[in-house]
């Protein structure tokens, strides 16, 4: 009993004061070798910086630089641009150059808040002049900035790899039709929105505009062609690929676009090394309280009373759906799968569940939990850069929260979405 407290009251308790997740992480740990593990203290630093000996980490610090290169440098600007040229006049239009232009700048910058960040403060004025009002218009950037969880190559997919010592390039493969399912559900949502409502429409598309915005985007554009194409054509593992991408981003947005000098790389640099030690001193935290997590007994014993129960495979995974969704709602996507992956994934296995199918399952959820009330990331970055009321952004992404939860119990319940290109079975 006194376990239980340890490892899952005492947490909740904490985060309800409002301490820190990484400072939960590390007080939870530390009761924990002092009251209930039989392990010397020695194995608190021990495993906090074995967390960090990990050569597929090395792609979070890249990654996310490049991501704020990116969204500083007038990349982003540039794609929604070309988006913009190629959805044209149709009514809808502009939510859909929305989700387009997140799916594409999440691709590159692989951060949600950030592809909120970039996106959102572009496509906002468009939006609103285009009749959309406010709540619609911030609740769609807010939901539509969370497929960078999903979308490869994720920072999440990234540390559930490490954590259930799953193939990194077999998980991007997996993500990349979930991905591409969310944003056309979302696009088919805001059609009927803006025709329900009967939107303006907004100037006809034509193929000189879009040979123009092309011609201006080429160079941001190669960034996805350049990570991709590296890591399937086996140019270079996904940790060599954030650095090429942080390398290829810079060199653009300097030297090519120069939209960015010395004084703003200094900037953009520290901006990024801020968010890096956020994400990491949570993987190190998470990494201790997963050891002795794992170690307890507590996911073995789990699994004997999952077993005991003789659930069926569909029940198993709605539990688990829905116990997700309500962690994400709490916790950052890193967090939640350096503490959750080695206590579920034993269940979900012993259910029958592929490893890597779960694993864009658990992505798909914390996706969902960063739009969802009351506490998601996103909804927060959005009333900071938007100055919207929570209450108007809370009842605003109802809607996509409803419909993305329809579309992850679609993954989980048809694993051929995620496993079709990766060519594993269950």
């Amino acid at each position: 009993m006194l376990a239980i407290f340890v490892y899952f009251i005492l947490p909740v308790i904490l985060l309800c004061i409002g301490f820190p997740i990484y400072l939960i992480l590390l007080l939870s740990s530390l009761i924990a070798v002092l009251l209930v593990a039989d392990v010397p203290t020695t194995v608190i630093q021990t495993n906090m910086f074995g967390s960090l000996d990990n050569f597929p980490l090395l792609a979070i610090p890249f990654f996310i630089l490049a991501g704020e290169i990116m969204g500083q440098g007038g990349i982003a600007r540039r794609v929604i641009v070309w988006v913009t040229a190629l959805t044209g006049s149709a009514r809808g239009s502009l939510p859909m150059t929305t989700i387009v232009s997140s799916e594409l700048f999440g691709a590159m910058s692989h951060t949600a808040v950030g592809t909120v960040a970039a996106v959102g403060r572009l496509v906002y004025p468009a939006l609103r002049s285009g009749g959309y009002d406010d709540r619609f218009t911030v609740s769609l950037i807010t939901s539509s900035g969370a497929i960078a969880v999903v979308i490869p190559p994720s920072i999440s997919m990234i540390l559930y790899s490490m954590s259930a010592q799953q193939s990194a390039i077999a998980l991007f493969t997996a993500g990349i039709l979930p991905s591409l399912l969310i944003g056309l559900v979302d696009a088919i949502y805001v059609i009927v929105y803006s025709r329900s409502r009967k939107v303006a429409v907004g100037e006809k598309a034509s193929w000189r505009k879009i040979w123009a915005a092309t011609k201006e985007a080429g160079w941001a554009l190669g960034t996805p062609f350049v990570i991709f194409g590296g890591i399937y054509g086996g140019v270079f593992t996904p940790t060599e690929a954030a650095g090429v991408a942080a390398v290829y981003s810079l060199a653009v947005t300097m030297f090519i676009y120069r939209d960015i000098g010395w004084r703003d790389l200094w900037r953009i640099t520290l901006a990024a090394v801020f968010l890096i030690s956020q994400i990491l001193i949570i993987v190190t935290a998470a990494g201790i309280y997963s050891w002795l997590l794992t170690t307890s007994g507590i996911p073995q014993g789990m699994v004997a009373a999952m077993n005991a129960m003789h659930l069926p495979l569909w029940q198993t995974l709605l539990m688990v759906n829905l116990g997700l969704l309500l962690i994400g709602s709490f916790l950052e996507p890193p967090a939640a799968i350096m503490i959750l992956t080695p206590l579920l994934l034993p269940v979900v296995e012993a259910a029958g569940v592929n490893p890597v199918h779960f694993g864009i399952i658990m992505a798909v959820n914390l996706s969902i939990g960063m739009y969802t009330p009351p506490f998601g990331l996103n909804l927060f970055a959005s009333q900071a850069i938007f100055n919207q009321p929570l209450g108007s952004i809370y009842r605003g992404v109802v809607p996509f929260v409803l419909i993305n939860f329809a579309t992850l119990m679609l993954i989980s319940y048809v694993p051929a979405i995620s496993l079709a290109l990766v060519g594993a079975q269950r």
